[in-house]
């Protein structure tokens, strides 16, 4: 009951902002009811066709593309196990029903008491299994009482969100206590997990499913398509900067302006990491003196010439990952300002020469291990971006060095999935034929 009046009174407190970002970005606009009253029946029978089923939730698009690997190898494994996937925004929901299908793909409940308890009710799934961290009371606690164990995978807890949660220890002890299973991305996680409760031997370090997901070839059609669409020739150097916040486009179309004049070779592209902010951005493109070829609306570039002036704003969602394919440079954007960092392990993956900025939080572990290998650089700011890139275009070799290294790191990593496999595995078994015959 506590928990159903914190979340009424922080849905009545945040009901101007959906309000605003629904009227004006058009975003919280579907899946109300679900949210709010949880699934009902027939849309639980329709997702699992009568079958046990295991519920994968992934908040919005980042979590939507690490499960890739988890729900292939369970759709492999578990022919008689339904596998259904939650998410809770527009755009995670719109890319789990492009890449799973829409028959098993619904939107997650807000943590009211009865939305979970009725969803969980009608879904009865052998496991529930959460993408990084989404430690949701209602949930997780239902989920215990109806048998479901809950297991976290790819486990990141930073050492600021550990500090919050054990400053509110009465409340969330118990539901780290509540985790079947901890499937951490690196050891410090590990140790945050246990000291906010987690029970020790229920916590195991399985390593970055990210490295698994990561990209290992540019001989895909999903890339050489793009390469295609672009019109590049062999020639041409390619700088993307992706995942960006507010203030880091007009930061990279400062340093392309001042660095295309002396290298005519050099290209650029945008990859907004929030879709209100496309029109922002090009709206920035055309202000630097530039033209703004979106990706949504401008058509392919194969018949036309890509000149300098023309930078290519990708104003879609769910295309990042092959888009890096493209670059041989690639800035990874969300790191300069307070965000804490996108993925970096897309373009390391097809051997991009990368760079971010300074502020890495949320992938601590991962840009450590890049900058460990020499296989990244980090930058300060704008003025050692442009000596970055500089750098990249003047001493090719060195660029190359760093895209080896970054593929070798990946590389090196890979197998978290396998070992989340195994430790769901040893869940299920018991657990499957024993609430398939009820």
């Amino acid at each position: 009951m506590f928990f159903n009046v914190l979340y009424a009174v922080a849905l009545v407190l945040y009901s101007p902002v959906i309000l605003y970002r629904r009227l004006r970005h058009g975003r919280y606009r579907r899946g109300w009811r679900q949210k709010l009253l949880g699934l009902n029946a027939a849309e639980a029978l329709a997702l699992t066709s009568g079958k046990p089923c295991i519920w994968l939730h992934a908040v919005s698009v980042g979590e939507v593309n690490l499960l890739r690997g988890i729900v292939s190898e369970l759709d492999d494994r578990k022919d008689s196990l339904a596998v259904v996937i939650s998410t809770s925004t527009d755009t995670g929901y719109d890319l789990a029903v492009k890449q799973y299908g829409a028959e098993r793909v619904f939107f997650c409940p807000l943590d009211f008491s009865w939305a979970v308890d009725r969803t969980l009710r009608h879904l009865n799934p052998e496991a529930l299994v959460l993408a990084e961290l989404e430690l949701w009371p209602n949930l997780i606690h239902a989920s215990k009482k109806c048998g479901s164990p809950v297991v976290v995978i790819n486990g990141r807890l930073s050492d600021t969100s550990a500090a919050r949660y054990r400053r509110f220890g009465a409340l969330t002890r118990p539901v780290f206590r509540s985790l079947s299973r901890i499937e951490c991305q690196d050891e410090s996680s590990a140790v945050n997990f246990a000291l906010c409760g987690a029970p020790a031997d229920r916590i195991q370090v399985s390593g970055s499913l990210k490295f698994d997901n990561a990209p290992s070839s540019r001989d895909s059609i999903e890339v050489q398509s793009r390469v295609a669409w672009t019109g590049l020739d062999p020639w041409q150097v390619v700088w993307m900067v992706g995942s960006t916040q507010e203030g880091e486009d007009a930061m990279a179309l400062a340093v392309y302006n001042r660095l295309r004049g002396r290298f005519k070779e050099l290209r650029m592209i945008l990859v907004p990491r929030h879709p209100e902010r496309f029109n922002q951005v090009a709206a920035e493109i055309e202000a630097s003196g530039l033209v703004a070829h979106r990706r949504s609306r401008d058509g392919s570039l194969d018949e036309l010439s890509w000149e300098g002036d023309r930078v290519i704003l990708v104003d879609t969602v769910g295309e990042l990952r092959h888009w890096w394919g493209v670059c041989q440079l690639a800035t990874v954007g969300g790191s300069f300002g307070d965000r804490g960092g996108q993925n970096m392990l897309e373009p390391a993956g097809y051997g991009c020469a990368i760079s971010f900025g300074p502020n890495t939080k949320n992938f601590r572990h991962i840009a450590e291990e890049l900058l460990r290998s020499d296989a990244a650089v980090r930058v300060q700011g704008e003025s050692e971006l442009e000596r970055f890139v500089e750098s990249c275009l003047v001493n090719i070799p060195r660029a190359d060095s760093l895209g080896r290294n970054a593929r070798a790191a990946v590389q090196q990593h890979r197998g978290a999935t396998e070992r989340v496999l195994l430790s769901l595995n040893t869940i299920l078994a018991p657990v499957t034929p024993q609430r398939s015959a009820a």
